[in-house]
Order: structure tokens, then sequence, then C-alpha cells
């Protein structure tokens, strides 16, 4: 594995700079829930609401596209929005398939650019049909998390949060197959070696910490939390390795612990996020809690793609929490 240099995210981020935006840091130097130096990376505000854009652009953008030749991809629902998005941005044609478990939100945000969904029940018959499509349609896949595109793209991410805030001493990134946080780390690491970084899984999306337990990526994984989008059926070798080198540790945080962080967002920031925006802050405040106790942390805020109604429920559900501790 050839990770990324300073210059790779710099230069990415130079050539995607017409196409994504420049999400703002803010800080919160209040504190969330008794947490003081808050800074929150507030990548929700990047085209189609999360990260998953400047991977699946950059991977479309570097992939020399022959005219006519369409693009593919698996999703549970946030990639495909993003590579629909970045397809309709180039004049790409797309046929995304999709879990019909998907988000409905994600789904018509998917299909309102234009791109063609097809629906499979599970990981394996997603991904076993995206091959077809490559096999006998001559598509390009832009994978969802895995490759050197991926990490340059969200490596701009940890790039402006470290240009934003000088002297941070830690960093929490969620993972989900490591794409966001094999990237970002990267750039935390690479621009001061000295600032811990954090990963964070659900519990029961926990396969890269797995991965780092067992000395590997794995398969086969069984993915059971709200936080859809950080559940992956499997780790990769390449985002595996990535994330060993860059990421110092990685905890974990129940579905309780991400509605409580919701809660905490809407109630303290005025942030609507989906539970995987919010599981940086779980951890912060969960797990990371006496580690990071008056050090200057910054947290990212990657997406905020969901409906309303499972919006309202996981607030009320974290705001009970709220109610219970105080």
């Amino acid at each position: 594995m050839k990770a990324p240099t300073l210059e790779d995210i710099r230069a990415t981020s130079k050539r995607l700079a017409r196409y994504v935006e420049r999400t703002p840091t803010i800080g919160h130097p209040g504190g969330i829930e008794g947490a003081a130096d808050l800074f929150l990376k507030l990548e929700l505000f990047q085209r189609t609401g999360t990260f998953k854009f400047r991977g699946a652009l950059n991977q479309m953008l570097g992939a020399a596209l022959k005219p006519g030749q369409g693009v593919t991809a698996v999703s549970a629902g946030n990639h495909a929005v993003a590579v629909s998005c970045a397809a309709a941005m180039l004049e790409v044609e797309a046929k995304v398939v999709v879990l019909s478990s998907a988000n409905p939100a994600r789904r018509a945000l998917a299909e309102s650019y234009g791109s063609e969904l097809i629906y499979r029940e599970s990981g394996a018959d997603a991904f076993a049909t995206a091959e077809r499509l490559v096999e006998e349609e001559g598509r390009f896949f832009v994978h969802p998390f895995d490759g050197p595109h991926v990490a340059e793209a969200t490596g701009g991410v940890g790039l402006e949060l470290m240009n934003d805030v000088p002297a941070l001493e830690a960093v929490v990134i969620a993972v989900g197959g490591g794409g966001l946080a094999g990237g970002a780390a990267a750039a935390v690491k690479l621009t001061n070696p000295e600032c811990a970084v954090y990963g964070v899984e659900p519990e029961g999306a926990d396969g890269m910490r797995r991965s780092f337990e067992a000395g590997r990526p794995l398969s086969g994984l069984d993915v059971h939390t709200i936080a859809d989008s950080l559940g992956p059926p499997m780790t990769t070798e390449w985002t595996y390795g990535l994330c060993r080198r860059f990421v110092d540790e990685i905890v974990t945080v129940t579905d309780d612990d991400l509605c409580r962080a919701m809660a905490l967002l809407f109630r303290d920031v005025k942030l609507a996020v989906e539970p995987s925006g919010a599981a940086a802050l779980a951890a912060r405040i969960g797990p990371l809690k006496t580690r990071l106790e008056g050090k200057r942390v910054g947290l990212i805020v990657c997406g905020a793609c969901i409906d309303w109604a499972s919006y309202s429920r996981y607030l009320e559900r974290g705001l009970a929490t709220l109610r219970d501790t105080t």
C-alpha cells in the first residue's frame, strides 16, 4: 500500500475545488455536555450532505471515462447520492445498486439526479450485480470507500480541519469502511504527527476495530446498528492498511450513545445530523471522555442524510437519555 502524501492530498483538493464545498469548522469553547474546546468540522454541509461526494467525484475524474461510458456503484444510500450527483455534474450515465433497506430519503435524492437505481436485498447480491454491470456494460465501478482516489479526496477534510484550527491535540472520526477515516487521518498525521487520531464505530458495526485486533481485513461481517452508513459487510486490504498506519485507536459506541449525541448536537449547536454524523461526539463524551479532558479536539461531523421520521424517532430516543441523566 502506497499511502497518499500531503502533496497528493493538496493537489487533489486543488483539483476538486471547483466542484466541492469548502466546509466550515466552528469552535464550541463553551463545551457540549461538559466537553470544552471542541471544534466541529461541518462536512454535513458538503454537496449531497456527506463527505462521500469527494471520493466519488475524484474516482470518476481519475478514471478518464470514455465517451458514453457509464458508471455503477454499490451503496446503502449515501454513496448512491454522491455517485448520482457526481455523474450528473460530469454528464455521465449511472446505474447504482442500492440495498433495499436504504433510507427512503437517500433513495429519492439519488433518483433526483437522474440515476437508475437497482435494488438488492444483501450486500453480496449488490456487489455481484455491480460486477455484472462492469463486465456486461463496460461500466466503471465507483467504490464506496476503497482506494487511493478516495483517500486523497477525503484527506481534504482532514487538511481543511488542520488549517482551520492550529494546535489540535486530537481528532475523532467516524469509521465505516474507512474511506473517510483513512484519508482524513493521513492528512492530520502528516500535518502534525503529535495529534492523536481516534476512529469510532457503532458496537454493532465494528469491522475495522475487529480487523485491527485480527491484524488483517475481515469479510462477512454482521451489521446491526441505526448508523447504516457505518456498516459495510467487510474491510478491504488497502483501506485497512491506511487506517492501521494513521489511526491510533478505534473505540465503539452504542446506538443509544449515537442518539444522545444527535440530541446534543441539536440542542447545543442546532445541527440535525444522521447517526453517523454524531459518532465523533458520541465517542468524545463517552469512551474518550477521560483521555481527552481539557484537550483541543476536532470532531468531523460527517453527514446529515436522513428522513424526518427516522430523525424524529432517534432524536426523541436521545432526548430521553438526556432526561434520564439530569
